[in-house]
């Protein structure tokens, strides 16, 4: 296979993915908002989970988004050094959405800022949102997609705590969050949140969060311990499937920390809605691939 050929190869796949990932949930999500439905007892928020279960269906049977807002498209890279194609790497995912836009299809959402005006094409300036981490000594590359509706992204904040506030003032913010914001971001919600020095190291563990399995937990005993708590608080709020009320309102919290300044603690929220849109991709340095977040795959 020649190196042109390679790349249309690792392009279509990549388009096929991420227009896959719009018409059929990840596994985890899909087992959890049945959980969840099945411990509803109020007829509305059974009514609503059986029209979430009976939307999903209906997407793949025919062919079609599972949300109108098929978002704006990010990637979360993790690619060895010695991955054969890193240099094209940024053009194939242009390529990629652009393909997957017309294919899927996928709705127009990269609107140039100041500009105002829809790319149609679902690429723009710095979209999709690329983010790199290389791993040394590898030559495999392992890819997140993520689909960052305006619902999910509306309660999205972050900021840096006044000294003495502590990991209470952390839960006083992932709280005010959830009640100010939650609601808009179409229930029962998974809830990144992301603790370090900065906002925006912050912020990007948030979104990052949003990408763990629905049931893992963070690896300090602490962290996991406050996921609970604020899984249990935010559900108390009652907002329940779509906002309409119900016994739970979040599919889970993942927390993502680094270490940080001794005096400040930066916070940052982000969401993912019940159509919780992620995909799970691993290519090695001949381009076969597996995929964990789907079982179904068929493309």
């Amino acid at each position: 296979m020649t190196k042109e050929e390679a790349i249309s190869r690792l392009t279509d796949t990549i388009a096929k993915f991420v227009a896959y990932t719009g018409k059929q949930l990840p596994d985890d999500v899909r087992q959890k908002l049945k959980e969840l439905g099945e411990q509803e007892e109020a007829p509305l928020a059974k009514i609503i989970y059986e029209t979430m279960f009976k939307n999903q269906e209906l997407a793949v049977a025919l062919n079609r988004p599972s949300c109108q807002d098929t978002g704006a498209i990010q990637f979360f890279i993790n690619c060895g050094v010695k991955f054969p194609y890193i240099g094209e790497l940024q053009d194939i995912l242009r390529e990629a959405v652009i393909q997957a836009t017309k294919e899927a299809p996928l709705r127009h959402n990269s609107v140039e800022t100041f500009d105002e005006y829809n790319t149609g094409k679902n690429v723009g300036k710095g979209v999709p949102t690329i983010f790199w981490e290389m791993v040394p000594n590898s030559d495999v590359l392992e890819l997140h997609t993520y689909m960052a509706g305006g619902g999910c992204s509306l309660p999205g904040k972050a900021m840096v705590l006044m000294p003495g506030e502590g990991y209470e003032g952390v839960t006083r913010f992932v709280m005010d969050v959830m009640t100010s914001y939650g609601l808009n971001a179409c229930p029962p919600l998974l809830v990144g949140v992301g603790i370090g020095t900065s906002v925006e190291t912050a912020a990007l563990l948030s979104k990052k969060a949003l990408m763990r399995p629905i049931g893992s937990h963070n690896e300090n005993q602490r962290a996991a311990s406050m996921e609970k708590l604020l899984e249990d608080g935010i559900n108390k709020i009652g907002l329940g499937p779509q906002g309409l009320t119900g016994k739970n309102s979040v599919l889970g919290v993942h927390i993502e920390n680094t270490a940080r300044h001794p005096s400040v603690i930066g916070v940052a929220v982000n969401i993912g809605c019940w159509s919780h849109r992620r995909g799970h991709i691993v290519f090695d340095k001949n381009l076969n691939y597996t995929i964990d977040s789907h079982t179904e795959v068929d493309f």
